[in-house]
């Protein structure tokens, strides 16, 4: 409560209502022809006939559930904003909220203002109430057109700035005619009972752009979808029948408890308004994760299984899923005026819809899109198993059912034996569609989501309750596997000639193997892999509480976990091979700057004739900056000495058989290589190094190599002959377009027995 401007105020008068309707539903068990609970909950002061002969018990419970229900919205509407100060987030943003709370505060005082009414029989107060409701919807459909205008595309923006002024127009137009008792200007303006449609049309454009907006919590989205959900099953109609001896006009009682059920409209509204001041997100909302993929057979019988029961009803010339029969099509197509919403849902599942909804879903194998699509046909199994419990197959002739006329004249004619067919029965489909949603979840478990701490406590509470019915097991360790199996050659990793390990083992070598997490050498596989489980579903949750807790018991950081674990935990190894793709972008965009580098430099054009030259493509590399040959020469020489040589030079240096040329390991050279039959004329301009050493090739294999990073530069002998060369290396240190530092070589070979060094120019001074 401290936690919002006025959680106290909006918890005392939460609280308030919540015992009112306690007390009014002892008072009705008591009493059942007491209405008052019906009145205060539902609002619905013109049915109080409908009770003469008491409210049943189970109506009472359904009331007192609503007004808990109901004191739950108050509390959300009237808390306000999270304290602190307010975030600023302009002009537009303020007009919305001010906007959604008028809309909120004008539907709170019509509540409140019901009883007065009609008392007085002011009824113009609606009329007026409803102009002003559709002013507002015009002004909260621009502004939410504007301040989505970051995180929704501009097609789904403008969706809802129709749709929105269209609904605002027609319900100005409407309560204007209604007031004026034109009836038909009102019927005109309901578009052929199109009208009802707009507003959940423009309610889900909404609620899908505050999905993909982080200003909005998931809670407001929910609350929101839920409203939507209750406010289209609002029926329409009167159809009697009895119950425990009492006759009750069934679909006013639904329409009124719907009604009151309506409140999570105004949940939603201030919800979007208190979050809107709420801290500004700290960045984009990452990428919603995928489960990896999974073996397509099962996926495909779960996309075939909602065709099977369709393809037989095709085939016996019926495209529908239920058709005229069951206790929920009667109550939508006869008295919801739902009726064509409804046929539209009757075929898509009776042709086998529902595959398209699995096979997205195993495309895209998001928590949201598995969860959804599993709820979603798991609610259509339970519609078709209620609809085949209550249908009943007429006997007479002529077949006529009440309500809208949606299927053909004909379709359902008395056959030979006067018995009509509707199709196979829903429970075919129901069944279908039940294992679809089971092999879906289980090809595509869904991580466990945070849970607020309120419902971790209530589960550890149950945990212990039933722990405490649990005999007690034994403690038995299990199998170790030992650092001798794990790596039965120490200082290198587990050859394919090695033991045979099972996952579960690998992935305990691969935890004991590391520095990170710790464990004993005593400690079981089991223990180990329930440790990293237990990890696993931290590192999943991400709650702030427990990646504390982990940090200050067990020293470890979350974000270290991501490697060890991700043999074990699929989050982890999302990371992981993200990070792994994020680093080969990198170095693909780095080796094609390097290339592009290189062929951005200058050709060499000799002065003469070589007898073989060659540029070499890539960029390459060196680990230490040394790249040198190796050719046997069966003398003892101390690589050092090479070394020492080079080093006094700054750029090359040889001995029988060694020639070793110094670069700088940290850039990208650009080599080029050629071989005269004769000396070359010196070239010293536009380069900043240029040294000549003698050099005895003992095979003729003159290859300067660095074995450690893989890079070999071509052959500079003349076709293969061993003997004298001198080796001129020419280097420059240069800078590119992009300001990308890198350097040049060139190394020209040719015939020659004199052995002095020569340093044609020396490098500037850094």
């Amino acid at each position: 409560m401290r936690r919002y401007r006025f959680g106290m105020i909006a918890a005392l008068l939460a609280l308030g209502f919540l015992a009112l309707v306690v007390v009014l539903c002892a008072f009705t068990l008591a009493d059942p022809g007491n209405v008052l609970l019906w009145k205060v909950v539902t609002r619905d002061t013109f049915t109080d006939e409908l009770f003469e002969s008491g409210i049943p018990w189970g109506l009472t419970l359904a009331l007192g559930l609503i007004g808990v229900l109901q004191a739950w919205a108050l509390w959300q509407v009237l808390r306000g904003r999270a304290r602190g100060e307010l975030t600023a987030r302009g002009r537009k943003v303020g007009l919305l909220r001010l906007a959604l709370y008028l809309s909120v505060g004008i539907s709170l005082v019509d509540i409140a203002s019901v009883p007065l009414i009609v008392t007085w029989e002011v009824y113009w107060v609606w009329y007026a109430s409803a102009i002003v409701s559709g002013l507002l919807q015009l002004a909260v459909t621009w502004l939410f057109f504007l301040v989505l205008r970051d995180t929704a595309s501009l097609g789904l923006r403008l969706f809802s700035l129709v749709t929105g002024v269209i609904v605002g127009v027609l319900g100005i137009g409407q309560s204007i005619a209604q007031a004026l008792f034109l009836e038909y200007v009102t019927q005109f303006l309901n578009l052929g009972g199109m009208s009802g449609y707009l507003w959940p049309a423009w309610a889900v454009s909404i609620l899908i752009a505050q999905g993909r907006d982080p200003r909005w919590s998931a809670a407001t989205v929910r609350v929101g979808v839920v409203a939507q959900v209750v406010s289209v099953l609002q029926p329409a109609g009167s159809v009697s029948f009895g119950y425990f001896g009492y006759e009750i006009p069934f679909i006013m009682v639904i329409y009124s408890l719907l009604s009151a059920v309506g409140v999570l409209g105004l949940v939603w509204e201030a919800r979007t308004a208190h979050e809107l001041a709420g801290p500004l997100p700290r960045g984009p909302s990452p990428a919603p994760e995928r489960s990896a993929a999974r073996l397509w057979p099962l996926a495909v019988v779960a996309i075939v299984l909602p065709l099977v029961p369709a393809a037989v009803n095709l085939a016996q010339g019926r495209y529908h899923w239920i058709g005229p029969r069951g206790a929920i099509e009667q109550f939508i197509r006869q008295d919801s005026g739902h009726a064509v919403t409804w046929l539209g849902l009757d075929v898509f599942v009776g042709v086998g819809g529902p595959a398209l909804l699995i096979l997205f879903a195993v495309l895209r194998r998001t928590r949201r899109a598995v969860q959804v699509t599993s709820v979603l046909l798991a609610a259509a199994a339970a519609v078709g198993l209620v609809s085949a419990l209550t249908s009943m197959t007429p006997a007479s002739e002529e077949f006529r059912y009440e309500g809208t006329q949606i299927y053909p004249e004909g379709m359902f004619a008395p056959g030979p034996g006067k018995e009509i067919f509707f199709g196979i029965s829903p429970l075919f489909y129901s069944a279908a569609l039940l294992c679809s949603a089971l092999i879906l979840r289980s090809l595509y478990p869904l991580a466990p989501a945070p849970r607020a701490r309120r419902h971790v406590l209530l589960a550890g509470l149950a945990a212990v309750v039933a722990l405490g019915f649990v005999p007690a097991a034994d403690q038995a360790r299990g199998p170790v596997t030992t650092a001798e199996e794990c790596n039965p050659y120490p200082g290198g990793r587990i050859l394919p000639e090695g033991p045979e390990l099972t996952r579960d083992q690998r992935i305990v070598c691969s935890l004991r193997q590391g520095s990170l997490i710790k464990f004993g050498p005593a400690a079981s596989d089991a223990g180990v892999l329930t440790y990293a489980r237990r990890l696993c579903d931290i590192y999943t949750r991400n709650d702030p509480q427990e990646v504390a807790r982990l940090k200050a018991v067990d020293g470890l950081q979350r974000d270290h976990l991501a490697y060890p674990l991700a043999e074990i935990c699929p989050s982890a190894k999302v990371v992981v091979k993200a990070a792994a793709a994020e680093q080969d972008r990198e170095f693909q965009e780095w080796e094609a700057a390097a290339q592009r580098m290189c062929d951005a430099t200058p050709r060499h054009r000799p002065l003469i004739k070589p007898a073989h030259a060659t540029r070499v493509k890539e960029p390459q590399m060196t680990d230490y900056g040394v790249v040198e040959t190796y050719e046997p020469t069966g003398d003892d020489q101390d690589p050092a000495d090479l070394l020492d040589e080079a080093q006094d030079d700054g750029l090359v240096a040889s001995l029988p058989g060694s020639l070793m040329v110094l670069t700088d390991p940290d850039f990208d050279i650009c080599v080029t290589v050629e071989t005269y039959t004769r000396r070359p004329p010196v070239e010293t301009k536009g380069w900043d190094h240029v040294a000549e050493v003698g050099y005895e090739s003992p095979t003729g294999d003159i290859v300067l190599r660095d074995d450690l990073s893989g890079t070999e530069f071509p052959d500079l002998s003349l076709n293969g002959r061993a003997g004298h060369y001198r080796i001129r290396v020419h280097y420059d240190w240069f800078k590119a377009k992009d300001d990308q530092e890198g350097q040049r070589l060139l190394i020209i070979a040719y015939p020659g027995k004199e052995k002095k060094p020569i340093t044609y120019r020396k490098p500037p001074r850094r």
